[in-house]
Parts: structure tokens; C-alpha cells; sequence
């Protein structure tokens, strides 16, 4: 099993790494801009199992370098069995106040940087008949209830989501499966920053083990899905 993860040096992106390792994944390629946190979750790995964990030190936010960070992942696989868009940014503000540096780096992380990833490892995914699986929002989930300060950000992930459908139509036929979690609250530093002082019961373990999970088992039953995987929203 070879996974390539983005977002992969704290949070859920950590602990998905770990549930994947003791899962027995051959290969996990870890994106983060965080090298050393990747170096220290690469030893964490050695310690679980037989995994050959493999940091990739990169700023998604770099759109225009895409195709250098497919080459990079090519340089130490030959196919992909799993890719999870597990990276995201937020910037909190009200939609007056958000600047248009804010809207593109959020729009750039959230949903442009995993669409070009995709399309640049579409022949390792192809090979793989790959499960790809986008990390969405509940906020971006039609009909949720949605909150100030979270307009583009929600809508960033709602693009990914929709692209997901959009992508598990269109490869169907190369047996490539595509679905979207939508993510309600989870303890995390950008809970933090959404909502200073909130509290919830879901930690990145927890929310990692099941996205870890899903993505082995869930392409057996669900193709261009947007689920949502929520106890609170926040």
C-alpha cells in the first residue's frame, strides 16, 4: 500500500500517518512546509512498523510548483494506492474585512494545490487504482449551518468537495474511486483559530484513526461522496 498524504507534519494529517503505518502501508509519502516535524513523525513511524515513511518538505501555496512535487513523489513510487488532501489553511475574518492576498491563499491551499496534485499523479493513480480522498469542511456541506468569518473558507472547501464528484465521474473508467469527508469540529490548532476557547470532545487521533480508515476501506463502498463526519458545529 503506497499513500501519499499532504498536511501531514501535525493535527489529523499526524495521526492519520501513524494509524496508516501500524496498518501496514509500504509507503507513505508525508507533504508538509514543516521538514523537522516530518523527521520526528518519520522516526515515530520506524517505531510502529515495517513503513518507509518519506518527508517531503513543500508550501502548497506554491501553486506554479506543483508539477516539482509530483516529481518528487514519481522519483520514490510507481504507483499510488492512496492520496489524501489532507492540507488546508483558514483565515478568520468577516467578509468585509478579508483581504484578496487572504481569499487566494486560502482558495491556492484548499483547492487549487490538491486539484493540480491529482491531476499531476493521475498515471501513479491510475496504476494504483487509487482511493483519492479530499479532506473537505462541514462548512463547505450544502445545508449545514455556516458561520461569520468562515465565508471563503467554507466555500474553498465546498469547491473541493464539488470537484470530487466532478472527478470520480470522469475517471470511473480507470478505476480511480474519489470521495470528500466533510469534517465537523475537531480539537485542532485551526479550531483554535476559528473559535478561540472552544472546546470538543473529537481529537486528532480519533478523527485520524477513522480517516486512516476510510481511506483503505471506504473506495469498497462509496465513489464521488461528500460525507459528512460531524458531532458539533462547531
Amino acid at each position: 500500500m503506497n499513500v501519499v498524504i499532504t498536511g501531514a507534519s501535525r493535527g489529523i494529517g499526524f495521526s492519520i500517518v501513524q494509524t496508516l503505518a501500524r496498518q501496514g502501508a509500504l509507503k507513505i509519502v508525508g507533504i508538509s512546509r514543516n521538514y523537522k516535524q516530518l523527521c520526528q513523525l518519520k522516526d515515530i513511524c520506524s517505531q510502529i512498523s515495517m513503513t518507509e515513511f518519506i518527508p517531503l518538505s513543500f508550501d502548497l501555496q506554491n501553486v506554479d510548483k506543483n508539477e516539482q512535487l509530483a516529481g518528487q513523489i514519481r522519483q520514490h513510487l510507481s504507483r499510488i494506492d492512496i492520496l489524501i488532501n489532507n492540507a488546508g489553511t483558514l483565515v478568520a475574518k468577516p467578509f468585509e474585512s478579508i483581504s484578496t492576498d487572504e481569499i487566494r491563499k486560502m482558495l491556492d491551499i484548499n483547492y487549487i494545490s490538491p486539484s493540480l496534485l491529482i491531476k499531476n499523479l493521475l498515471p501513479l493513480l491510475k496504476a494504483g487504482q487509487a482511493h483519492v480522498v479530499n479532506i473537505s469542511s462541514i462548512g463547505g456541506f450544502q445545508g449545514s449551518t455556516k458561520f461569520k468569518g468562515l465565508s471563503h473558507y467554507s466555500a474553498s472547501k465546498a469547491a473541493l468537495a464539488i470537484l470530487t464528484e466532478c472527478c470520480a465521474e470522469e475517471y470511473k473508467k480507470d478505476g480511480i474511486k474519489f470521495n470528500a469527508l466533510a469534517l465537523g469540529a475537531v480539537q485542532t490548532e485551526m479550531l483554535a483559530e476559528a473559535f478561540p476557547g472552544y472546546k470538543t470532545n473529537m481529537t486528532p487521533e480519533q478523527m485520524g484513526e477513522f480517516i486512516a480508515n476510510f481511506a483503505i476501506n471506504g473506495k469498497d463502498y462509496f465513489n464521488g461522496k461528500i460525507i459528512p463526519v460531524s458531532l458539533s458545529t462547531p
